[in-house]
């Protein structure tokens, strides 16, 4: 299968509210996809359309299955994890892996307690009694032991501090990715996840203003610091987005001539956030 997703024409509307405004994207297996956009940009809408959580019109495919009417099937294969690990109170953290061991086929416990000795989650523990941190990391363990071909994240990492951030990061990387297996995520901390994407989506008012990957996105975009002696010929270049940093100018350039910009000052490559600040302000999209 070439693609895991393959999105034609995706609308949404709530009301009078255009969600979802004829979207169109492709994953492909083995891929880290950010879909990165404002609160409201259509998002989690998307996710939604793509886990059979909510209607849609268009064409959607996910693992070559409709997710309006095959949803049976299709989470056979695909896992999700939202910004809040719902899992009862009450339950003791054996008595949770004893619930997905006997409910879903492709779980495996000797892979989930292999992820959970790497944490403090205690197995006599009840959730109540663990920290945020801890739960997510449950939470994941639970996931990762799944055998699914797409994880679907949607703000993974919110309220968590720094340290459990990185640890659920490097626990993707390490212990779940592989050349078969999809990951699709949304966030906003996007400073966090930049190094580990080899795609990236912007979504703006529920349309794609970005859609590449991150290598042509190294090769298209340029950012150029330079003093106030350079700024009027950098402006000539005709920059998406110009903004001061402690007394000099950043520029951001799409498809510039690195040649160009060398003698103006310094060229570098744009951060995530940097990118998005830039094609999302008006007169940036796409």
């Amino acid at each position: 299968m070439d693609t895991l997703i393959t999105a034609r024409g995706l609308s949404k509307r709530f009301g009078p509210t255009v969600a979802l405004d004829h979207v169109s994207f492709a994953l492909a297996p083995g891929r880290i996809v950010g879909l990165i956009g404002p609160n409201g940009a259509g998002k989690t809408t998307a996710l939604k359309a793509v886990l059979g959580l909510t209607g849609f019109d268009g064409e959607l495919s996910v693992l070559g299955l409709d997710p309006r009417t095959q949803r049976d099937r299709l989470m056979e294969q695909v896992c999700f994890i939202a910004d809040v690990a719902v899992l009862p109170r009450w339950a003791s953290v054996s008595q949770l892996i004893d619930f997905v061991a006997g409910v879903h086929p492709r779980f495996r416990r000797d892979r989930c307690e292999e992820f959970l000795a790497k944490s403090a989650v205690r197995r006599e523990a009840r959730v109540r009694q663990l920290s945020k941190g801890m739960i997510t990391q449950l939470h994941l363990a639970l996931v990762m032991a799944i055998d699914a071909r797409l994880l679907v994240l949607d703000e993974p990492t919110l309220g968590l501090d720094i340290l459990a951030r990185k640890q659920f990061y490097d626990s993707l990387l390490n212990d779940y990715m592989d050349a078969e297996r999809t990951i699709f995520v949304t966030t906003h901390q996007v400073e966090e996840i930049e190094h580990i994407l080899t795609d990236l989506i912007f979504i703006n008012q529920g349309r794609i203003v970005l859609d590449l990957p991150m290598e042509q996105v190294a090769e298209r975009y340029a950012q150029l610091v330079t003093g106030p002696d350079q700024v009027n010929r950098a402006r000539e270049l005709k920059p998406l987005n110009e903004r001061q940093l402690l007394g000099r100018s950043v520029f951001l350039y799409e498809d510039a001539d690195a040649k160009a910009l060398a003698p103006l000052g310094e060229v570098r490559q744009p951060s995530v956030a940097d990118l998005f600040v830039a094609k999302l302000q008006p007169g940036g999209a796409a």
